[in-house]
């Protein structure tokens, strides 16, 4: 066996390993509410290395105490056909990825003016569960090949139901706020469990830049955008 031959042999071997590894983790949380993120990892050590400290903001809360309305604002918002695909929606990637390179830096002086953002996004819950969840933040083609496995693996191994409320437990929604109870006790001072329907479209509408409609809760697009998913969250099916 030549050397080439062999090494070929150890990275097979090594990616099959790191595979069925993932394998076993997603397999455990349909049973085991998953501690942390690996994004949320990040975001911790990062915050505790800033001079304000680590301020962090998570509780678990079941899929029966987080409101309805929560559910369908967030299917509304990010993934609207969350209950019938298999985990990836191809016809939107490329149409986000499309859209998003041509209006990139308009959105963004637009943003930095108060005015309308149009964020377009490609990834389903699934996804970006995947990403969250075991990925690194790099942005490549080996990673992105990962997450699509992942999302595989999260759709054959747990339920919609399931999927959806680890999500919701674990979405950031602000510095060092994760979860649909940290967020409702952060921003309205109530449980998840009794989120009104305006409440519920405002946070769907901040999880694309959750640290910048942070920063700017009188947003105009933040307001205009929840009247909108409001309207919608009627059409959302829930898993």
């Amino acid at each position: 066996m030549t050397s080439l031959v062999r090494w070929v042999f150890w990275v097979a071997a090594a990616m099959a390993a790191l595979q069925l590894f993932l394998l076993g983790r997603v397999a455990m949380m349909a049973a085991v509410d998953p501690q942390s993120t690996t994004f949320q990892r990040s975001e911790a050590w990062r915050l505790s290395q800033s001079p304000k400290g680590l301020k962090w903001r998570q509780q678990w809360v079941p899929y029966a105490q987080i409101a309805d309305h929560l559910k369908r604002a967030v299917i509304a918002s990010e993934d609207g056909d969350f209950v019938n695909h298999d985990g990836v929606e191809w016809d939107a990637i490329e149409k986000a990825w499309q859209k998003n390179a041509q209006a990139e830096e308009q959105a963004l002086k637009r943003a930095r003016a108060g005015r309308a953002v149009k964020i377009v996004g490609g990834s389903t819950i699934t996804q970006q569960l995947a990403k969250n969840l075991l990925l690194s933040g790099e942005r490549n083609l080996a990673r992105k090949g990962q997450e699509f496995v992942l999302t595989l693996m999260l759709e054959s191994l747990l339920s919609k139901r399931r999927i959806l409320e680890i999500y919701l437990n674990n979405v950031e929604w602000g510095e060092g706020v994760f979860g649909a109870e940290a967020a409702a006790q952060h921003y309205f001072r109530k449980p998840a469990s009794r989120l009104s329907a305006y409440e519920a479209a405002r946070l769907s509408v901040m999880l694309p830049r959750p640290k910048f409609f942070e920063k700017l809760p009188n947003s105009a697009y933040l307001s205009g955008r929840s009247a909108t998913i409001v309207a919608r969250m009627g059409d959302s099916a829930l898993p």
